[in-house]
């Protein structure tokens, strides 16, 4: 049976059961997305203040078969906080649920809703000794619900995982209403299927998580950073493995930043500061959090000797203060930005199995350069397979010349990744621009698999009706 839309006679009977002022007109701000693609048709939003009160809501829209739209911090870059389509669905933010509940440091264990900014939730980790290592360019805007509905990675995954990785127990809402108190603060819970691995990454397509129990970390004694020049991504390769070989897992973050992306801020940015002159063909962006006693730029410039020695580096910058250390961080994280102002034909989230990464690279440069002259701005979370591979026109040139070509672009990368046995989506989901990519590119029994849970979840089709699987 097709939904029905969350019109304003349903408005009317749901909000006799809600305090007041928990339903309210659906403002511009629920209703855009960062890239502009899509415009949303909700008509209203919902912004409960307790589970009991998003229990009531999720109730009330499966027993009027009304879409339920979760929505986060609006940040998602494909599509899974819009609908652009069919019956308007309820938006229920989680804004207004937004405390840091619990923080156990002896446990290192903190309980946050999911309304929770991201900086709120990594400074009161600060302010117990302790760090939230989830970390990402939209952490002043993203809300947990949403990072771990769409599983995010950011900086820190080569140390500290994704964010699935960080949850220990969660509170959700399901498809019919119920509440599931699953907030337990266990490492080690055998107790039947992991309900939370299932959440984590579904995209409120098959509840809204409400809270979670969260895994923290001792803030690391000392941290460096440095700049480091490559010949080649497959010498930065090696030097992460040495970088490993030397320093274990206090490697936390190892980005891969080519030439294109210093010449995209130079012409983009003109007015920041850049680390070298003239930037060389690869380099890598190198952070540590040592332990108690290690001194961080001795590390970095032994890790620096020995590069040299082997053939993998060029030159090197070592951070010598904290100001310089964000200065290059700044470089890193300001790279989309240019993007933005240059234009992209398409964007590409990829991850692919390490060793394949340099023949990858390579690989799509000459694929592309068949379809026509392309600028191409790779770089990424190196350490944990993640590249954004993404797709200018020539300089000159406008994105909207290629609007036509756009689809074959995609297709091209999105092709050459999965023969490679790589993932078309690494960090920011499926939402509802990929729903055609994950149908192509899925395994069958995977496919198969993800429908029967839905069904069985949510046989209404009420949660984020359209995102991830077509509905």
């Amino acid at each position: 049976m097709p939904l029905n839309a969350a019109d304003d006679g349903f408005a009317e009977t749901l909000s006799r059961a809600l305090p007041k002022d928990t339903l309210r007109r659906a403002e511009p701000c629920y209703l855009e997305e960062p890239r502009g693609r899509w415009q949303g048709v909700s008509r209203w939003v919902a912004l409960p203040r307790t589970v009991e009160e998003v229990s009531t809501i999720v109730r009330a829209c499966n027993a009027a078969r009304v879409g339920v739209l979760p929505y986060g911090g609006g940040t998602g870059l494909v599509g899974g906080q819009i609908a652009p389509d069919g019956p308007a669905p309820l938006l229920i933010s989680l804004e207004r649920m937004s405390a840091v509940r619990a923080v156990y440091p002896q446990e290192n264990v903190l309980v946050a809703e999911a309304g929770a900014v991201l900086a709120d939730v990594q400074s009161a980790a600060q302010d117990a000794g302790r760090l939230f290592p989830l970390s990402l360019a939209s952490e002043g805007t993203a809300r947990i619900g949403g990072l771990l509905s769409t599983n995010a990675g950011g900086l820190n995954v080569l140390r500290y995982g994704n964010a699935r990785e960080q949850v220990l127990g969660l509170e959700a809402v399901l498809p019919d209403g119920s509440i599931w108190h699953g907030l337990k603060r266990l490492r080690k819970d055998n107790t039947g299927y992991d309900l939370r691995g299932l959440l984590v990454g579904a995209e409120g397509t098959l509840g809204v998580i409400t809270a979670a129990a969260l895994k923290v970390s001792p803030i690391p004694a000392s941290t460096g950073t440095a700049l480091l020049a490559v010949e080649s991504p497959a010498a930065a390769l090696d030097l992460l493995a040495l970088a490993r070989q030397q320093l274990g897992e206090m490697v936390s973050a190892f980005e891969l930043i080519g030439r294109m992306s210093f010449d995209f801020l130079a012409e983009a940015l003109p007015g920041l500061r850049q680390p070298w002159p003239e930037a060389p063909a690869w380099c890598v962006l190198v952070d540590l959090g040592l332990a108690q006693g290690m001194n961080p730029e001795t590390a970095l410039e032994t890790l620096f000797a020995a590069g040299m020695e082997a053939g993998l580096v060029s030159d090197g910058l070592v951070a010598q203060s904290q100001a310089q250390a964000q200065q290059f961080w700044d470089i890193r994280e300001r790279i989309p930005e240019a993007n933005r102002h240059i234009g992209a034909i398409a964007s590409h989230d990829v991850s692919l199995p390490l060793s394949a990464l340099p023949e990858f690279i390579e690989t799509g440069l000459d694929r592309l350069a068949r379809l026509g002259d392309f600028r191409v701005n790779c770089f990424g979370h190196l350490g944990d397979g993640n590249l954004h591979y993404n797709v200018f026109p020539p300089k000159g040139r406008k994105k909207q010349e290629y609007e036509s070509q756009r689809a074959d672009v995609q297709r091209c990368v999105h092709d050459l990744v999965h023969e490679m046995g790589g993932s078309v989506s690494a960090e920011h989901g499926i939402g509802r621009l990929k729903v055609p990519d994950l149908e192509r590119y899925s395994d069958p029994a995977k496919l198969a698999a993800m429908r029967t849970i839905k069904a069985a979840l949510d046989p209404a089709g009420i949660m984020n009706p359209g995102a991830v699987l077509r509905a």
